[in-house]
């Protein structure tokens, strides 16, 4: 299949901030792209956004989300909401592209970018709302706790150490079993009991919330009633993998798709950004890989230079061979308002030209 016989260059699967910077370095790049979003995902529950410089606290993940969307497609990139059900390989080569089926369509692709993210396990309620009482991520919200009572809900390590981590901002941290005996090793044992921090094993019965929402106590089996203004669980994540195993793309131990530091995964032509892969599960972070991997991508499909093997074999690149840009995301480009030459009222240069290469 030659490069123009693709519907796509790019497709992008989930819509978060890490998907949505890949989609955005790819369109500006001049790849044709498509995200593919179902909607959801752990930034759109954000009611503010925290440590992303340049966007205040009031901005709620779905303002975010909503903002980046309209970015990428203003850049000409397409856009849908849809389940991406199957990804399948076209061939042995990256270069043969995939076969990418949405349950209403099949559309073919170049490269493929998976950024589907992960759920954060729910313990049972009772639980404030998420945002008010109830949050997943410490380095996101750890401030908004500081000299305020404190929970980590949770049996393992990651809760003890998250509980002797909220020290540092706290001198009021509890460990709530909720009825489950602690299942951290020796060793974490031997420093939870010496940091002060509380292990409540009683199960949460009852909950209190002031007038706007926020949880203020939970009342336990035993009937006591201890005051907390928000907390975190820790039960662990549940990946949403199911399209990376489908390609057979190399996963950790601990569940991550295994990248290396562009975003390229074991499978020639797929990419993993985001919550999917290691590391830090922050917005700046996910930014930041996705724009590497938008650039990886250029850089493995852009048609110039010309190596001197090429050369040798193609010939010399001719004034009708460029640019390379497709002539749709050209048009967008010159009447964009971030245009060097400002922009056009019409692309009618651009369209008289598209149609002298045809």
């Amino acid at each position: 299949m030659t490069t123009d016989e693709f519907d796509y260059d790019v497709t992008v699967v989930g819509g978060g901030p890490a998907g949505l910077t890949s989609a955005l370095y790819a369109t500006r790049l001049g790849l044709d792209t498509l995200v593919v979003n179902r909607g959801g995902g752990r930034a759109a529950m954000m009611r503010d956004t925290h440590n992303v410089i340049g966007v205040t606290e009031e901005t709620s993940g779905n303002e975010f989300l909503q903002t980046a969307q309209e970015q990428v497609q203003s850049y000409g990139g397409d856009y849908r909401r849809g389940f991406v059900e199957d990804v399948e390989a076209l061939g042995d080569d990256a270069d043969d592209g995939f076969l990418v089926d949405t349950g209403d369509e099949e559309l073919t692709t170049r490269r493929v970018v998976l950024a589907t993210g992960f759920s954060d396990e729910r313990p049972d309620p009772p639980l404030p709302r998420t945002g008010m009482g109830l949050h997943y991520c410490l380095h996101c919200d750890a401030y908004m706790f500081v000299d305020e009572p404190v929970y980590v809900m949770g049996t393992g390590d990651s809760a003890a150490y998250v509980a002797m981590i909220m020290l540092n901002f706290t001198d009021e941290v509890d460990i709530l079993t909720r009825g489950e005996e602690p299942s951290w090793s020796e060793d974490t044992a031997e420093m939870v009991e010496n940091h002060p921090v509380g292990v409540v094993r009683e199960e949460v019965v009852g909950m209190e919330k002031d007038e706007d929402g926020w949880l203020e106590s939970f009342e336990f089996e035993d009937g006591t009633v201890r005051e907390y203004r928000g907390g975190f669980p820790m039960y662990g994540s549940d990946y949403h993998a199911e399209l990376a195993d489908a390609l057979g793309l190399e996963r950790e131990d601990s569940g991550e798709v295994a990248v290396d530091d562009h975003g390229r995964t074991s499978v020639d032509g797929v990419y993993a950004v985001g919550d999917l892969t290691p590391g830090h599960n922050q917005i700046p972070v996910a930014m930041g890989e996705g724009a590497k991997c938008g650039i990886a991508i250029h850089m493995d499909l852009r048609e110039f230079p010309r190596s001197t093997d090429e050369i040798a074999e193609t010939g010399p690149v001719s004034e009708s061979d460029v640019p390379a840009i497709s002539p749709e995301l050209m048009a967008t480009a010159v009447t964009h308002e971030g245009h060097a030459a400002g922009p056009r009222e019409d692309a009618d240069v651009v369209e008289g030209r598209a149609a002298a290469d045809d």
